[in-house]
């Protein structure tokens, strides 16, 4: 199998007919053996029916569905999980990435590369809240943390089997690839798109989705929360000390016998409020390590048509 094409599939019944139709016409023009995999995430439309036929039409297509909705980071796993192409691409489902881009994902991932990702000239489609936001998340993630993940890229690229085989030892539960991606190395360059906006039907990352996708890549490649909670507890001690210093040379001094109780209770209220947000930080960690520790499977399938996955062989010149 040379090319795997994963896609995760949430709720597109609009999109399913226009992307394969996409996909086809390009798998068509290309001489390589390919396989398009269909992870249906748990949809409550008629995607998985759409999915069914498209496999039951094209010996190219093959479908995975969950018991449940597991999360599009999840269904991407899946997908590589059960890949079996020497080259692998993962994109989405809802004509944001173009099928056109992956003949020339193909071409540039053998110039020598391990990854080749598509990063985005213009987001068409999007509010200007959701490109600020995008745009100051990226930015963010790549000062407070040690991997270079690449600015404004998505989950749209090809990587090699390589790079597959060091993914599927990544067991974390909390997913965020393309941060998992730039941590595992090799050579990796980039090919420009216009992103298009959605074809039809609803995005299926909100707003309260994409927060705790941004949580996972910072607390999954950054240490920094931590350090920044120790820092306040240090910076916070260090003016209540000033405070009660000030009290008692007030006290003894200058002969202030106020109540005080405004400035007791702002200190209170203060530290209270420090103390919570560092503890939610704390908490935040060790919920990933509570989840990582009960070792539950990422994904339940409830039906594929995929052969199970067979282990890797790398090449000796590899």
């Amino acid at each position: 199998m040379d090319l795997s094409i994963i896609i995760p599939i949430y709720n597109e019944e609009m999109n399913l007919p226009t992307l394969y139709a996409r996909l086809s016409a390009m798998l068509d023009a290309l001489p390589l053996q390919a396989e398009v995999i269909l992870v249906n995430d748990g949809s409550a439309d008629r995607s998985l029916t759409i999915i069914r036929e498209l496999a039951a039409r094209d010996p190219r297509v093959h479908f995975i569905t969950f018991s449940r909705n597991f999360g599009h980071q999840i269904a991407i796993t899946a997908g590589l999980d059960l890949s079996r192409g020497a080259a692998v691409v993962v994109m989405d489902g809802d004509l944001q990435d173009p099928p056109e881009l992956i003949p020339s994902l193909y071409a540039k991932l053998h110039e020598g590369y391990e990854v080749v990702y598509a990063k985005r000239r213009s987001r068409q489609g999007e509010s200007a809240i959701k490109k600020f936001t995008a745009k100051v998340f990226y930015r963010l993630l790549a000062r407070i943390t040690s991997v270079n993940i690449p600015l404004d890229t998505g989950d749209f690229r090809i990587v090699s089997r390589k790079v597959v085989e060091a993914l599927k030892r990544m067991p974390e539960q909390n997913k965020f690839i393309r941060g998992q991606i730039s941590w595992i190395g090799y050579r990796q360059t980039f090919l420009e798109f216009d992103r298009s906006e959605r074809g039809g039907g609803t995005p299926g990352y909100t707003y309260g989705k994409l927060i705790r996708l941004a949580l996972d890549g910072i607390t999954s490649f950054s240490d920094l929360p931590l350090r920044v909670a120790s820092v306040t507890g240090f910076v916070v001690s260090g003016i209540a000390f000033l405070v009660m210093m000030y009290a008692i040379y007030a006290r003894f001094f200058l002969k202030n016998y106020g109540a005080g109780w405004p400035s007791t209770i702002v200190s209170v209220l203060f530290l209270g409020g420090v103390q919570l947000m560092c503890i939610g930080v704390i908490g935040e960690y060790i919920a990933r390590l509570g989840a990582n520790t009960r070792q539950r499977p990422l994904y339940i399938i409830d039906e594929t048509d995929m052969p199970a996955p067979t282990p890797y062989t790398p090449h000796p010149s590899a």
